[in-house]
């Protein structure tokens, strides 16, 4: 009898345990889980230059609700309003762990606009959530949509430089590049032998120009700006501060398989379009040439399989035909295909 008094209490003992196990399991299953509360600070957001490095926005949530203290991964999810969230049309950015708030500045949320491909001359309207889950094999869920008019800035802006060079036609000209948005632009222009005078434009008309104010300032009423002479010349526009600086530079080859042969530069033309690449196309014959800036041996660059050196060696043709030349100087790199 005292035998089976003891088996009892210890069968009762065990099933007491699996009891509390099991209490304890059900406790830790995931509910469907509540979303997440979330708000914008602004209902609107207009990026321009000026405010690159300010707060633009501010998003503030609470924290997702899926039934027991878990590790929750929320992401921002933002689409253009009325694409319903569709994968292709929804650019996602993982927030740090805990975050209660995301502030944005003006650079990076003007990247995440311009990921959406949104015009940057319009306000769009965009919508924004946030998606928490705790693992991939748990549904997520979303908070509340909220929704803000926006309109990105295009970080990559260009102005014209109409000038006799090239007839005096706005829809014509060569540009100048701003490759952030910073109000510097930075181009490079050839002008002709006896065509040296130039205005710049914001668009391809006249309906705006500046021109020289003298003492290296802009102005719309100023007089044309003078080249001084034929060649290539590095301008840079400061918009910020309506003044510019012209700086001689020119990249040419030169060598026995070109026109030149080695005692006569042939030009390149400088793509005035943030790729820091010079061109050129034209007939070579057979022998060696090089990549020289400004007529002088002072700077010169050779090499071979595409990679350039300072004073590097001759690099040679042995076929002779017509060819497209390109060099990047900030890479010291160069391609040379046969056309």
């Amino acid at each position: 009898m005292k035998s089976f008094f003891l088996k009892s209490i210890a069968l009762s003992f065990i099933a007491l345990s699996l009891w509390s196990c099991t209490k304890e399991e059900t406790r830790a299953v995931a509910t469907d889980g509540k979303g997440a509360s979330l708000k914008a600070s602004v209902n609107t957001v207009v990026i321009n230059r000026n405010i690159l490095t300010a707060d633009v926005i501010s998003l503030t949530m609470t924290e997702a609700d899926f039934g027991y203290n878990a590790a929750i991964t929320n992401v921002l999810q933002i689409s253009v309003k009325g694409a319903n969230f569709a994968a292709n049309s929804t650019k996602e950015v993982i927030l740090d762990a805990k975050t209660l708030q995301k502030v944005y500045k003006g650079l990076d949320f003007n990247n995440l606009l311009l990921s959406l491909n949104l015009s940057t001359t319009v306000n769009t309207d965009v919508e924004l959530r946030i998606k928490s889950y705790i693992s991939l094999n748990v549904a997520p869920v979303y908070s509340n949509v909220v929704t803000i008019s926006a309109r990105p800035f295009p970080l990559t802006a260009w102005i014209y430089v109409p000038g006799a060079y090239q007839g005096w036609n706005p829809s014509t000209a060569d540009s100048l590049v701003s490759e952030t948005g910073n109000g510097v632009y930075v181009g490079i222009i050839h002008f002709t032998p006896n065509n040296f005078g130039f205005k710049v434009t914001p668009v391809k008309n006249w309906n705006t120009a500046w021109g020289d104010a003298g003492s290296g300032r802009i102005s719309t009423s100023g007089g044309d700006f003078n080249a001084g002479a034929a060649g290539s010349q590095q301008i840079t526009i400061n918009l910020n501060t309506n003044t510019y600086s012209m700086l001689p530079l020119a990249w040419a080859i030169i060598g026995d398989a070109t026109p030149g042969g080695w005692g006569s530069d042939t030009f390149m033309k400088f793509v005035n379009d943030g790729n820091n690449l010079w061109t050129i196309r034209l007939n070579l014959g057979v022998g060696n040439f090089k990549f020289r800036r400004n007529s002088d041996w002072g700077v010169n660059l050779g090499g071979s399989g595409g990679n350039l050196t300072g004073g590097g060696a001759d690099i040679p043709i042995s076929t002779a035909g017509n060819y497209t030349i390109t060099l990047n100087t900030l890479t010291n790199k160069y391609t040379l295909v046969r056309n």
